[in-house]
């Protein structure tokens, strides 16, 4: 007997977990169809709900945000011409609009699957990828960007989504317990960067928290972050480098560029993660390292004895992003700087 479909999260499939086809996030029963970007079941009373939706370069009035996403509805049949362009206005009447819009009414959480044409921020190189739930946040009637090919308006049917809070995204009770110890470690090092031992505010440097990086990078080596790793075998993407333990087999860390967490809130996503040796993690961490524009290494400080690669070596398959690279110069430049992030 097969998984029966449910809303929320389905039993035995992680947030994080890849599917090369569309057709493999069906048969997960994460989605309704191989084709369409909304996905609907029937309701305890029979109506139909909206369980999920994907995120694959569909409207151009989509955003993405990763914490929160603005989406646009669907039409029955073709919609589009071949420039991207809608050819008619939306309903609410058409039933993948309704019943998303009945999983708003009723707070109904949302499965969304990002696949390899939606926003390069967030989206794989060649797959699809389960992100986890997010809810309905609001719903609305609004006019796309671009007219008709007739230039006519068109009105289409628009939702705003939101991620939910990390510990809705755990499955487990072991997964819960170690989102929850990961939350209060940030609750405890945001008090500790304005209270010093006398209680007096102090000013002290919480990137890349180096107090419980160690506990971090046991707890937290995600799926993402180990697809990273096994792309790569193991050989740090700023030196080098490839440690091999005697059983053979490759030593690395995955490297969030812009952290997890507070105050950061970095995506845990395969664009924001490099796979280093553990020094060079820790080179980065602390600002000693940063990548520029044109993927040059550069190196802030003294490194006696340690040889970088002139750039950052990058496979075809791992479309690391500028925005990233970009958030974490602009970091240490405030720094040396003084200036408060």
């Amino acid at each position: 007997m097969g998984i029966e479909r449910v809303i929320g999260h389905v039993e035995g499939v992680p947030v994080g977990e890849v599917f090369h086809r569309r057709l493999h996030v069906q048969r997960a029963k994460l989605h309704q169809t191989n084709q369409r970007g909304i996905s609907w079941l029937e309701d305890q009373d029979g109506r139909r709900v909206g369980d999920a939706i994907v995120l694959h370069g569909g409207y151009e009035d989509d955003e993405d945000h990763w914490d929160w996403i603005r989406y646009t509805g669907a039409s029955e049949g073709k919609d589009k011409d071949s420039a991207g362009r809608l050819l008619r206005s939306q309903s609410w009447s058409y039933v993948d609009n309704a019943a998303l819009r009945l999983s708003y009414e009723r707070g109904h959480p949302i499965r969304v699957i990002r696949g390899y044409e939606g926003d390069p921020r967030y989206s794989p190189s060649d797959s699809y990828r389960y992100d986890g739930l997010y809810e309905i946040t609001d719903v609305r009637t609004a006019v796309s960007k671009r007219p008709a090919p007739d230039g006519s308006p068109i009105h289409i049917c628009q939702f705003d989504l939101r991620r939910l809070p990390v510990l809705k995204q755990a499955q487990t009770p072991l997964e819960r317990r170690v989102l929850e110890v990961l939350e209060e470690l940030d609750d405890e090092q945001d008090r500790q960067a304005y209270e010093g031992l006398s209680g007096e505010r102090q000013d002290v440097e919480k990137f890349p928290r180096s107090r419980s990086m160690r506990v971090r990078r046991l707890i937290r080596d995600t799926a993402a972050a180990r697809r990273i790793k096994q792309l790569y075998k193991g050989e740090c993407q700023l030196c080098g480098l490839q440690l091999v333990g005697p059983d053979g087999r490759p030593y690395s860390e995955g490297a969030h560029i812009r952290p997890l967490g507070k105050p950061h809130h970095g995506p845990d996503v395969e664009p924001n993660i490099l796979c280093l040796c553990p020094n060079c993690h820790v080179r980065l961490d602390i600002g000693a390292i940063t990548v520029d524009e044109d993927w040059s290494v550069i190196a802030h400080a003294g490194l006696s004895g340690v040889r970088l690669l002139p750039k950052l070596a990058v496979k075809d398959s791992h479309r690391v992003h500028q925005e990233y690279l970009r958030y974490h110069r602009r970091y240490w430049e405030q720094k040396t700087t003084g200036e408060v992030p």
